[in-house]
């Protein structure tokens, strides 16, 4: 046993490639629909590292793969979760700053009850803080920070079981409330409309709140359909088809006309429509105000709805579409023909990296993370090359593109980026603290850990729950969801879909918080480790 450990101890790419292969498939093992995931990884490494120490043997990752693995994860996520993640804090502005509250709340305990009763290094209670809230990427903030990854990757490894099983007892007791919810979800759909009263396309926006989309057009005593355009007024007996939220078109309805009995998309003789993929890479980051202008003036189509990884919604004219993204266009035949080439309707290229924009976003963010912050005293402190990666790269998506080059790299190709990065760091850091581990359980200091953790955990769930259900008067199921989000935890939102039978409420919880919670909780463990 002792010539393997020494083996692989000489051959790092294998030994890391090993953990991340034989580390998945233990991952992906579920008991009652919960399963470790990527976490797997982590303890595999911490496993192996372990007994390698025991037989005498120094078998580890070097750093500078666990580094390289980190920067390609904060670049994936945050080019991931730009949009989404400024979107929220503009749309779900009290859920967010309440879940940044309770995270402050959580973490100035975690340091004053870590450090003045407990006696545990900044690198401990970070990572500890790191496993509580299940956040991977926190871990590698810890880390990083710190310069005592070993420590950090300890407390991470001693509290992440009880943020699992804390919060999914939380999710139990929000659910029990869920047969009052009295909130209901708002899935796309279509509605016929006949016109009782004149009324301009303007008009049925505002009622709409901007986020109806008016799609065909037949005018009375004429069967030729039409895609409507902004200011175009419609008179009595004219039928339109309406895309959009039950609640939206109902007051469309209520406002303007009845339903028709006349089905304009079954006559696609003069409008049909067509799915199709947006892969050209000069349209990436542009609105879809910008890409119906274009389609409008040179086709008289339009775009109807957006579909990005499984998620459906109304096209709004804010809305920055990325490469990948799955278009609904309202067109003629010949048009659509003709836009499907425009807007490229290829999967080749969805996984491009786009070599430029990563190169130099991820050399500026690392740039960035270096560059030092002047604190009162004369002291200094810098973010890091996750937090400056993170950062760039957030600002990134959210730009879209800088004139001819796009900044936004396609969905899959951040997702595979994350993923492998990801990866590389948990591999890394697992046999980096397999020493420290063994070392915590005989030391004692094992058992501060655990219940510092556990009550980061309860902490952040009662407090974020409360916070929700009596103050913002969230519906349980909703919670549940933002719960999962807030823990960053599929785990969670899987057991939560289970008890709901994946009521759509819990993704859109989950959806509402969760890019924010991923951001700001690796920025405020990274600010755990500037304190004291």
């Amino acid at each position: 046993m002792t010539n393997v450990m020494a083996f692989f101890a000489e051959q790092p790419i294998l030994l890391v490639f090993l953990l991340i292969g034989i580390g998945m498939a233990l991952g992906s093992v579920k008991s009652r629909g919960i399963s470790l995931g990527a976490a797997a990884v982590l303890f595999l490494g911490i496993a192996f590292s372990a007994a390698a120490q025991a037989a005498g043997v120094e078998a580890s990752v070097p750093p500078i793969l666990g580094t390289l693995g980190l920067v390609l994860f904060a670049f994936g996520i945050g080019n991931n979760s730009g949009v989404a993640f400024f979107k929220s804090l503009k749309t779900a502005t009290g859920p967010v700053l309440s879940m940044i509250g309770v995270f402050l709340v959580a973490a100035g305990l975690a340091f004053g009850v870590g450090r003045y009763v407990f006696d545990l290094s900044n690198a401990t209670i970070a990572g500890t803080f790191a496993g509580a809230v299940t956040n991977t990427p926190a871990l590698a903030a810890a880390s990083e920070s710190t310069g005592d990854p070993g420590a950090a990757t300890v407390g991470y490894a001693v509290s992440y079981l009880f943020g699992v099983i804390g919060m999914l007892a939380a999710t139990v007791l929000v659910l029990r409330d869920a047969g009052n919810d009295d909130d209901t979800m708002s899935p796309v759909t279509r509605q016929h409309m006949q016109v009782m009263r004149e009324i301009s396309i303007a008009e049925i926006d505002s009622i709409g709140n901007g986020e109806v989309q008016v799609t065909r057009l037949r005018r009375v005593g004429s069967n030729e359909l039409t895609i409507p355009k902004y200011f175009d007024v419609l008179h009595p007996g004219d039928v339109v088809t309406l895309v959009g939220a039950p609640e939206d078109l109902d007051n469309i309805l209520g406002s303007a006309g009845r339903e028709s009995p006349q089905i304009l998309n079954d006559d696609r003789h003069d409008l049909d429509f067509r799915r199709i993929t947006i892969s050209e890479h000069e349209l990436a980051g542009k609105t879809i105000a910008e890409l119906n202008n274009q389609l409008a003036d040179r086709w008289g189509a339009r775009i109807s709805r957006v579909r990005r990884a499984d998620n459906d919604q109304v096209a709004i004219p804010e809305h920055v579409v990325e490469l990948g993204d799955r278009v609904r266009v309202v067109g003629t035949q010949r048009a659509l023909r003709e836009i499907s080439t425009f807007l490229g309707d290829s999967s080749q290229g969805l996984t491009d990296i786009n070599p430029v924009s990563l190169g130099l976003g991820l050399a500026v963010g690392i740039f960035v993370g270096h560059i030092d912050i002047p604190l009162p005293g004369g002291s200094s402190f810098n973010l890091g090359a996750a937090a400056g990666v993170l950062i760039v790269a957030l600002v990134m998506a959210r730009i879209g593109r800088i004139g001819s080059t796009v900044t936004a790299l396609p969905h899959s190709a951040n997702t595979v980026l994350a993923e492998l990065g990801l990866l590389l760091f948990l591999a890394q850091a697992g046999t980096n603290a397999g020493g420290e581990i063994a070392g915590a359980f005989s030391g004692g200091s094992w058992w501060k850990i655990l219940v510092l953790g556990a009550l980061i955990t309860t902490v952040v769930a009662a407090g974020f729950a409360v916070v929700l259900r009596r103050v913002l008067r969230v519906g349980a199921t909703k919670t549940a969801g933002a719960l999962a989000g807030a823990q960053t935890q599929p785990a969670v939102l899987a057991f939560a879909n289970n008890r709901t039978n994946t009521d759509q409420r819990v993704a859109l919880g989950y959806a509402m918080v969760y890019p924010a919670a991923m951001i700001v909780k690796i920025l405020i463990t990274h600010g755990i480790t500037l304190l004291g």
